[in-house]
């Protein structure tokens, strides 16, 4: 064959088709592990949903069993330091004191206390909602039982009830309100630091801990207090009335055992829920009408707000392993 009629001869493919297909290929499998990891995050959270379902159906079907419940007592507890943001708020405490009451199987209402105190705005809502109950239901009686402690906003609370009920060795009393905090002007003096403190108000900077106290924030802060504590007062002797046997110091913030409670009229006498219930009310089961926060609303805000962050979190990755 002649060079002039020879076919020419085919050029190697381009150079570098095999990276190109490399490429392809791991960006492929990346692609399939995202969607994998997608998907599997997809049904992890529906089985946590489920699962959080399945305890908010169950806790409805215990809120729900209360009513079959025949002739009980009805039991709530007041646990801890009282505050707005705690299971002993008013917003936890009075729609289960409400529930206890309205309840026709209930023949009365036994507060567990064991609170050092705390708030004395959500103490006086609750002690005003078991005035306002006694007063709607007057063949239910309310009793309290002192578990370790009731001082100062817990007993403001126990001054409400028909009696008080206690152990010998129980901690009851504090009658009394405070402000506390610190001042840290000296050791600023000595450290050499500057406290700039801008108000709008002279009286701003009311209680400032890194500014000196003067004498007129003192007093305002103190009158203040007489008037809480006044408050106080009144609320312990119109809920022991004769029961109280006064003495300079029953006021003055101290606390005593709970013998020496029974003796100066603080509380009533010795017992237990238990002893109250059956040997008081005469209605040995209880029932526990206690809001405890709401397991659903934890569970929902703890796992919920984890699982959110872990979605973003893979989400994210995923990308950056992508594009690496």
């Amino acid at each position: 064959m002649s060079e002039q009629n020879a076919k020419p001869v085919a050029k190697p493919e381009k150079e570098g088709w095999e990276r190109e297909v490399l490429e392809n290929l791991v960006f492929a499998t990346l692609k399939e592990q995202r969607t994998r990891r997608r998907w599997s995050i997809f049904f992890k959270c529906s089985v946590l949903l489920l699962i959080v379902f399945s305890i908010w159906q169950f806790m409805d079907m215990k809120r729900s069993d209360k009513e079959s419940f025949g002739r009980h007592t009805a039991v709530i507890d007041i646990d801890g330091p009282i505050s707005a943001d705690q299971n002993s708020a008013s917003k936890a405490v009075i729609p289960a004191l409400n529930n206890a009451f309205s309840d026709k199987g209930s023949v009365g209402v036994v507060l567990r206390i064991n609170s050092p105190g705390g708030s004395p705005v959500q103490a006086g809502m609750i002690n005003d909602e078991i005035q306002r109950l006694r007063k709607a239901y007057p063949d239910k009686p309310l009793y309290v039982v002192v578990n370790e402690i009731c001082a100062s906003g817990g007993y403001y609370i126990a001054a409400a009830a028909d009696k008080i009920y206690v152990d010998k060795a129980s901690i009851v009393g504090s009658i009394g309100v405070l402000i506390n905090s610190f001042g840290f002007t000296g050791a600023m003096e000595k450290l050499g630091v500057e406290r700039r403190l801008m108000t709008a108000g002279e009286n701003k900077g009311f209680l400032d801990p890194f500014s000196p106290q003067s004498a007129r924030h003192k007093e305002h802060a103190q009158k203040m207090l007489d008037e809480v504590h006044q408050q106080f007062i009144y609320v312990v002797r119109k809920g022991r009335g004769n029961r109280l046997k006064e003495t300079p110091e029953i006021f003055s913030g101290l606390f005593w055992s709970g013998t020496k409670a029974v003796e100066l009229g603080l509380a009533d006498d010795f017992g237990t829920v238990e002893s109250v219930a059956r040997d008081v009310l005469k209605a040995d089961e209880l029932v526990d009408y206690t809001e405890h926060e709401g397991l659903r609303e934890r569970m929902l805000k703890k796992f919920g707000a984890s699982v959110g962050a872990g979605m973003v979190k893979s989400l994210w990755g995923s990308s950056e392993t992508a594009f690496q």
